[in-house]
C-alpha cells in the first residue's frame, strides 16, 4: 500500500490547493507581502518555514500527552523559537547577506499564525507521522504562494530571476535593456516596472493569485 494512505496524502495535497494557508485561510500574509520582492528570499523563507513547521509539529505531537494544557501555548512558542534560532544561525553561517535581507522576518516565524495554528489544531491531537505530513503540506502550500508572487515581482521588476540571465547570458532574461543593444521584450518597448518591487504590488499580485485560484476551483467559488 505504500507509506501514505489516502488520508495521509490529503494532509499534503489539501493545503496546496483547496485549503491553502495563505489564499484560503488567509494566514501568514505579512511575510508573503514583505519578502517576495526577490525569488531567492521567498524560496529560503519557504524552506525555513517548512523546517520549523514539519519538525515542530513532530516535537509537539511527541509531547502532546505530557504538556499541561495551561502552558501549552508557552511550550509551543519555546519549540518554535528553538527551531527558528537554528534556522537563523544556519543562514548567518552559510548565507549571511540573505540573512540580512530576511532580517526580522526569520524571527517572526515564531509567531507565524500558520505555525501556531498547526501546533494547536493538529499536532496536539495527532500522531508524529501525521503531524509531520500536516506540517509538510501546510508549509509547502505557504511556500508555493511565496514563490509565485516573488516570481512575477522579480521578473517584471528587474527583468531577471535569481540573476540567471546576467550569469549565463550577460543580460536579464527578458532581454538586453541597454540603449542601442536592446533585445527581447526591451526591443518592443518594455521597461522594468519598479513598482513591482514595492510592498503595495505584493498585495496586488497576491490578490490576483487568490482571484485566479477561487475562479478555477468550484469548491472555493461557493465561499
Amino acid at each position: 500500500m505504500g507509506l501514505l494512505t489516502k488520508k495521509d496524502a490529503a494532509l499534503i495535497k489539501d493545503p496546496l490547493f483547496d485549503n491553502n494557508p495563505i489564499t484560503v485561510q488567509v494566514l501568514g500574509i505579512c511575510s508573503a507581502l514583505a519578502i517576495t520582492a526577490k525569488l531567492e528570499a521567498a524560496i529560503v523563507m519557504a524552506i525555513s518555514v517548512m523546517f520549523v513547521l514539519a519538525l515542530g509539529n513532530v516535537v509537539i505531537s511527541l509531547m502532546r500527552n505530557i504538556i499541561p494544557s495551561k502552558i501549552r501555548i508557552i511550550v509551543q512558542l519555546v519549540v518554535a523559537a528553538a527551531l527558528v534560532i537554528i534556522v537563523d544561525l544556519v543562514l548567518k553561517a552559510y548565507a549571511y547577506n540573505l540573512s540580512k535581507t530576511l532580517s526580522v522576518f526569520v524571527g517572526l516565524i515564531i509567531t507565524n499564525c500558520i505555525i501556531m495554528g498547526r501546533f494547536e489544531a493538529f499536532a496536539l491531537a495527532n500522531s508524529p507521522w501525521r503531524s509531520f505530513l500536516d506540517g509538510l503540506g501546510n508549509a509547502a502550500g505557504y511556500g508555493i504562494i511565496l514563490v509565485i508572487v516573488a516570481f512575477f515581482r522579480e521578473l517584471l521588476g528587474t527583468g531577471d530571476l535569481l540573476g540567471l540571465g546576467q550569469k549565463f547570458m550577460g543580460h536579464p532574461l527578458l532581454g538586453n535593456p541597454i540603449p542601442g543593444e536592446m533585445s527581447g521584450l526591451y526591443a518592443l518597448g518594455y521597461e522594468n516596472n519598479g513598482f513591482m518591487l514595492l510592498s503595495p504590488m505584493a498585495l496586488i499580485v497576491l490578490g490576483i493569485v487568490i482571484w485566479v485560484q477561487r475562479s478555477k476551483n468550484p469548491k472555493l467559488k461557493e465561499d
